[in-house]
């Protein structure tokens, strides 16, 4: 079974550098947002610290789910996913290796480039490795539970604002937790409840959300 995750994983790997474009459009879009944010409400250093926290993470979630809308939809088109579906190997391992390579090269670059956008909004610096370890542990968790509404509405010409739709209510723990964490390294209060919480649900999301992919696929490969 590993030997099979990390064969289709690399294979992932290999389509995702194959289209540049589509790894950079949600770099570009976080990049965007945290960059006009500061011209819309004026350069009060003070106003925009306080409010950094929320808007790196808001930022953080939408880049995240502009990604997800095509995360199976060239694979529907060719038809590899009916061979997932019909493959004697687990298609929850299957998944899981895809979205795996999916958030490397998309999520990972996130959250990389939110420190050098977090300190254009004043975010002083030892917030940073809180910010980092927020996203490490959250930006996965939006990854799998954004897949499940990529496997639902795969088989839709224009699925994008349902699949928005379908997740932004799940994702709305995740915002708070992590946004939180920031607020509170900001205000120098204990930060370790918040991160143990959104490691609790990473934890659960590798666990339970491969199945929920899974059955969406299904579901969609049948009709």
């Amino acid at each position: 079974m590993s030997r099979v995750f990390m064969l289709l994983a690399v294979r992932e790997a290999r389509l995702l550098c194959r289209r540049p474009a589509e790894l950079a459009n949600p770099l570009v879009f976080f990049a965007i947002v945290i960059a006009l944010f500061p011209l819309a409400v004026g350069p009060q250093t003070q106003l925009l610290q306080s409010l950094s926290p929320g808007l790196v993470w808001v930022a953080a979630l939408l880049a995240v789910l502009l990604s997800l809308d095509g995360l199976f939809r060239s694979d529907f088109e060719d038809g590899s996913l009916e061979q997932w579906v019909l493959s004697s190997h687990p298609l929850p391992l299957l998944v899981l290796a895809k979205v795996s390579a999916h958030w490397l090269f998309s999520g990972l670059a996130l959250v990389l480039l939110s420190p050098l956008l977090a300190l254009m909004l004043g975010l002083p610096g030892r917030c940073l490795p809180v910010l980092l370890a927020s996203l490490l542990l959250g930006t996965p968790v939006l990854s799998l539970l954004g897949a499940i509404g990529a496997a639902l509405t795969v088989g839709l010409k224009r699925g994008g604002l349902l699949l928005a739709l379908l997740i932004l209510p799940l994702y709305i723990p995740v915002l708070i937790l992590g946004s939180g964490a920031l607020q509170a390294s900001l205000q120098g209060l204990p930060v370790a409840g918040h991160l143990l919480w959104l490691a609790s649900l990473a934890a659960l999301a590798v666990t339970l959300t491969p199945f929920a992919i899974a059955a969406g696929l299904t579901i969609s490969v049948g009709e």
